[in-house]
């Protein structure tokens, strides 16, 4: 091949060398492109995936708030859930006094405390409290005292129990009618639970 055929070829060598470097670079892009749309495509596929979970969840979070928020608004209005309710505990101490026909009672109450017996509960995010509460109460016979706690319960003031009590005959030689015969020395734990968010709102 002469010189003035390799001159002859080389515009078109050039324009070949020309195409076969676009086909190159667009197979390049082509590519590049499709591993960004598979990205994308993995990324909104997991966010469909997260939003799926999350209606889910959703969905059994409504299905249990159903379920128990009647229950939970139940224990609201019985104080036991939110804080304190120290004026209904003392109002249902008068009232169950005067229910069973005591002879009055004595109160003194401590400074809120976490509850002692939490962690065997295992309450989650519920955080328990207990108040201590020492009562003095006179009484004809000893089946006053039962008669006193069954209406303290009835009051519907709050949860506590009975820790301990001690009682001491206050007239020798046996008992009197319709006079205080024995005095009860007990200790009352008052319970409520705040939890972190109240299911379905405020009643």
């Amino acid at each position: 091949m002469n010189g003035e055929e390799l001159k002859a070829l080389r515009a078109p060598l050039i324009l070949l060398a020309v195409i076969i470097a676009a086909a190159a670079g667009a197979v390049y892009y082509t590519d590049l492109l499709r591993k960004q749309a598979q990205g994308t495509l993995v990324r909104q596929e997991a966010q469909l995936r997260e939003a799926q979970a999350r209606m889910q969840r959703s969905g059994d979070e409504k299905g249990i708030i159903v379920q128990y928020v009647d229950r939970y608004r139940q224990l609201q209005a019985a104080g036991f859930i939110g804080e304190e309710q120290r004026i209904n505990w003392i109002d249902a101490l008068r009232n169950a006094n005067a229910g069973v026909d005591l002879f009055g009672v004595s109160y003194d109450i401590g400074a809120q405390q976490p509850y002692a017996h939490a962690a065997e509960l295992a309450p989650g995010s519920i955080a328990l409290h207990q108040s201590r509460m020492k009562l003095n109460v006179s009484l004809v016979h000893e089946a006053d005292l039962l008669r006193f706690f069954d209406a303290l319960r009835e009051q519907g003031a709050g949860l506590f129990h009975l820790d301990q009590c001690t009682l001491r005959r206050t007239t020798p030689g046996g008992a009197l009618r319709y006079q205080p015969n024995i005095a009860a020395n007990c200790e009352l734990v008052w319970i409520t639970a705040t939890p972190d968010s109240a299911p379905g709102g405020k009643p």
